[in-house]
């Protein structure tokens, strides 16, 4: 079968590519942005990849099947020739359901943050201990060499987001994936081009929880309270808690104030210990999640916790991308302002009193709408300086960001973040880049300037 695919490039389609190209089938897809990391996975299995939206595209390749990204509606000029033609179409999630999904025992991970972490943590657990599973995951876990992959057992691990599927299906994604183990990390206000409000999200989680069977698992931290008003809604699994220095059936005990270092405890019962290069809390809740998901398919919390200890985190988390004279440059893909903070305290428990300074790039739509403003400020609280980008499309009033705290500056221009970098930067220093999207190539016009070799 020839499957094309519309909006490859994004990392939830270019996952469906590289496993329909797994299955045998020869596939080909169109975006408007065809770049790196993704395009070059994709071509390196032989993906026939084309730019723009071109009904042309679909009469040259004549596809018997053409899935459909939630990033295109109608009018356009693809979506309307599949219409117009009568071509078979399906979303992404609606395949994957079909074609891989319903035999397997699937593990979703789900929340507004740590998804792609907590998932890639799973599937290296499960790999480790030989279980060789499939998964779907929205970043590059280090630890492989693909974002996505069919695997050769009975398990997938998938990242569960919640925005849309498609033009045509309005619900959550991850309804389509029927798990049998779920974790749910979190839950805040986020994807306002989606959900109106917070409740609107809730419905969504609350329709996850519906379907997962009574035989299956979910894992919640303990201390989440917008999840525990989703359970409350109707739960008919088992749930299991987690926590940190707590009291749940699932505790972390810290060894080192970073997080570089926690033992697990089981209804009060030390297991294991982790040693590893992450920080922060929010990585010791993830890894938490992901060892009970892996306990519920029979892997042992030392042999989890033995995985983790060779866990390389995932591309984009934290990523060291420059490191000379002192000064460290780190990509991470944080912004919601929960995330931002979290971040920056892991780096600052690590780092001690070194001097952080912390660029940001309001990408989503959430953060372009001026949604999380009251609470940007204060999530960048840990840096000794904050550098906010003013990307175009913003829709609301910076100013008086930058009037509450001396140390935020608002920026206007890359040119702008260049200069403030060069006149900041002395001596020992750690510059956090936080951002979902490409920041217009700051981070090679970064290296480039402080002397990458």
């Amino acid at each position: 079968m020839h499957i094309h695919i519309l909006g490859i490039c994004g990392t939830f389609m270019g996952g469906i590519a590289q496993i329909a190209k797994q299955l045998g089938h020869e596939v080909s897809g169109t975006d408007n942005n065809i770049y790196p990391p993704m395009s070059t996975q994709l071509e390196a299995m032989d993906v026939r990849l084309m730019t723009g939206y071109q009904k042309e595209h679909l009469e040259l390749l004549k596809p018997d099947l053409v899935i459909i990204g939630n990033a295109l509606s109608r009018g356009n000029p693809a979506v309307e020739y599949v219409l117009n033609q009568g071509i078979c179409y399906l979303s992404g999630p609606q395949w994957l359901s079909e074609a891989v999904l319903r035999d397997r025992w699937v593990l979703a991970v789900a929340g507004t943050h740590g998804k792609t972490t907590t998932a890639s943590m799973l599937a290296w657990i499960l790999e480790y201990n030989g279980y060789s599973p499939g998964f779907l995951i929205g970043g590059i876990p280090l630890n492989f060499t693909q974002s996505a992959r069919l695997g050769e057992s009975d398990f997938f691990v998938i990242e569960a987001d919640e925005y849309d599927t498609a033009f045509f299906d309005k619900r959550s994604k991850f309804v389509h994936y029927h798990p049998n183990t779920v974790v749910l990390n979190n839950l805040e206000y986020d994807h306002a081009d989606i959900f109106p409000d917070l409740e609107a999200i809730k419905r969504q989680f609350h329709h996850l929880v519906r379907i997962v069977p009574e035989q299956g698992l979910i894992i919640a931290p303990s201390n989440e309270d917008e999840i525990s008003a989703v359970l409350a809604q109707g739960c008919w699994t088992a749930v299991e808690r987690s926590s940190i220095e707590g009291t749940s059936e699932w505790n972390a005990i810290l060894l080192h104030p970073d997080g570089s270092e926690f033992m697990v405890a089981l209804k009060g019962e030390n297991e294991a210990s982790v040693s590893w290069n992450l920080t922060g809390l929010h990585n010791i809740s993830n890894a938490l999640s992901a060892i009970a998901a892996a306990r519920n398919v029979g892997i042992t919390v030392a042999n989890s916790t033995a995985a983790l200890n060779r866990f390389k985190n995932v591309k984009r988390r934290m990523e060291v991308i420059y490191q000379k004279n002192g000064v460290t440059v780190y990509d991470d893909f944080a912004h919601h302002p929960t995330a931002i903070q979290t971040t920056l305290t892991g780096l600052r428990k690590k780092v001690g009193d070194e001097p952080i300074i912390a660029v940001v790039e309001l990408a989503s739509n959430s953060m372009k709408q001026g949604i999380h403003q009251s609470t940007l400020g204060p999530s960048l609280q840990e840096a000794n300086i904050g550098l906010i980008y003013r990307s175009p499309g913003m829709q609301w009033d910076m100013t008086a960001l930058e009037q509450a705290d001396d140390q935020l500056y608002i920026m206007d221009s890359i040119e702008e973040i260049l200069a403030a970098l060069a006149a900041s930067v002395e001596g020992t220093c750690h510059i956090l880049i936080m951002s979902n999207g490409h920041f217009e190539g700051l981070y090679g016009r970064i290296k480039r300037q402080l002397g990458a070799d």
